[in-house]
């Protein structure tokens, strides 16, 4: 019989359709327990190609075993998103995460206007992130000091925004599509964009839909990954058996 240390290292690639208020830990969390049950194995790596914040829904890229060393790759590829944002008012965290700590005058519901604003964001730019955000300041998460009420001192990125095409017809509630770089919080944009107005604005829903070629419609629920892995493993052993024939 074959020895466990003999056998070709299994890796699999995931596609993960995350609900809203999971973070993208307990996805990878729980894709990780089922793949040590479904191997038999006590450890095996699992990690995700891109973090999605508890409140966003969408494609979350996860890598399984051998197929964790693919991640740097991935993390590089572009992003796809739809949403929403209301404009009028802010928010402390940029969403809805906390309540709206101030509201402002409308601007005209003049879409072209509007569009164009939106259009000034596309290109490369320096990107401040939110202060509710994981960006480490002297050694600690930046939320972790936003909810203690205490001051965050955070410096901008350089971002890509490829498009940023608005729709008005919920006005003040923008919807949008949003092709970025990774490292673009979505949270921010929604928050300069209404700055640009002359106005405020926060983000009210975010789902991603594509990571480079990888489209959310591939994309499996947390439920039927099991089966995924399963199947996966499956063919792993099939192909290990034939090899030692």
């Amino acid at each position: 019989m074959e020895k466990q240390d003999q056998q070709s290292p299994f890796g699999h690639t995931l596609l993960i359709d995350k609900p809203i208020e999971w973070t993208s830990f307990d996805v990878v969390n729980k894709i990780r327990y089922a793949a040590k049950r479904i191997t038999g194995r006590k450890k095996i790596k699992v990690g995700h190609a891109g973090t999605l914040d508890p409140l966003a829904t969408g494609l979350v890229i996860v890598c399984v075993g051998k197929d964790t060393k693919t991640i740097s790759t991935l993390m590089g590829l572009t992003k796809q998103y739809i949403g929403t944002i209301k404009l009028g008012a802010t928010t402390p965290s940029y969403d809805l995460e906390t309540e709206e700590d101030a509201t402002f005058m409308l601007p005209d519901n003049d879409p072209t206007a509007i569009q164009n604003i939106a259009n000034t964001f596309v290109g490369d730019t320096d990107q401040m992130p939110p202060a509710f955000s994981a960006k480490k300041v002297d050694g600690r998460k930046a939320y972790e000091l936003a909810r203690k009420g205490k001051e965050v001192n955070l410096q901008p990125a350089r971002i890509h925004i490829d498009r940023f095409e608005v729709d008005c017809n919920q006005f003040p509630e923008l919807s949008f599509v949003l092709d970025c770089s990774k490292g673009t919080y979505v949270r921010s944009l929604a928050h300069d964009l209404g700055k640009a107005l002359g106005s405020g604005a926060h983000l009210t829903s975010l789902c991603r839909t594509q990571i480079g070629a990888f489209s959310i419609d591939e994309a499996h629920t947390i439920e039927s990954a099991m089966t995924a892995i399963e199947k996966a493993f499956a063919l792993h052993q099939h192909s290990d058996s034939e090899k030692r024939i």
